[in-house]
């Protein structure tokens, strides 16, 4: 277990080490989040790219140091590009599942399935999109048992995140409710964890550093911004501005 200044220094190295390195994250993610996710990643130093292409997804992702892969659009464009972007992965880099919405489809859920046998070191989703690829809820100690049968990190997110290996867990209590009225947030969320992946070893400290990092910046986006519409750009400015001595300040985390 880490106190929450142990992981609030994480976050802060983190952050200083995507500035410092610009890692290059390539993103197959929802067409709506698309804008906002390079704005986040923008924002916290790396370099975003986005094509889907089949002429070039490959040696952009070869020459990226990290990937997201995210199944809000579910189209077959998106499903080869997806098939093409492991192929591609290089010794070493790691990648992020985001199985968006596969509660709601039964083929999008067993392709997350799937992808779940390639090997991501982080799978980032919400409760009840856990229970769709899991099988059952998160309670008991079944997103621990997960974690370990899938050698994974499993990063559930809602009011708060809880980021297990199996062996360590830590819950993270920041964030604001803002931050579920702003379409893309959990895919950009998403984006952040495997850019903090590309510059930090240990994925189950690099996954609560990017989402202590990003809740954080929700609440102080949230003291000037009251609403969606502002909060949505707030929170970006908010990122960009992040230091240590606020997330000291401010992270709670159990």
């Amino acid at each position: 277990m880490h106190a929450p200044v142990e992981l609030a220094d994480v976050a802060a190295d983190v952050l200083a080490r995507i500035k410092s390195r610009a890692p290059r994250v390539h993103c197959i993610t929802n067409s709506v989040a698309q804008a906002y996710t390079a704005n986040i990643l923008l924002a916290a130093g790396a370099i975003p790219s986005m094509t889907i292409s089949p002429e070039e997804i490959a040696a952009f992702v070869a020459s990226a140091d990290a990937l997201l892969v995210n199944l809000g659009t579910f189209d077959a464009d998106r499903r080869a590009a997806i098939e093409l972007a492991l192929g591609a992965m290089g010794q070493g880099k790691r990648w992020v599942l985001d199985p968006v919405f596969i509660e709601r489809s039964p083929a999008r859920a067993q392709f997350a399935r799937d992808l779940l046998g390639r090997g991501p070191a982080v799978v980032r989703l919400n409760e009840r999109e856990f229970a769709a690829l899991a099988g059952g809820d998160a309670l008991g100690g079944i997103a621990a048992s997960f974690a370990r049968t899938h050698r994974t990190i499993v990063a559930l997110t809602g009011k708060s995140d809880v980021v297990t290996d199996g062996e360590r867990s830590a819950t993270v209590h920041n964030g604001d409710a803002l931050m579920g009225l702003v379409t893309a947030m959990g895919c950009a969320g998403s984006a952040l964890v495997a850019a903090a992946l590309a510059v930090e070893p240990d994925a189950w400290l690099a996954t609560n550093a990017a989402l202590l990092a990003l809740d954080v910046a929700g609440e102080t986006a949230a003291q000037s911004a009251p609403a969606p519409g502002r909060f949505a750009s707030w929170i970006i400015d908010a990122l960009y501005s992040l230091d240590r001595p606020t997330l000291r300040a401010r992270a709670r985390v159990s």
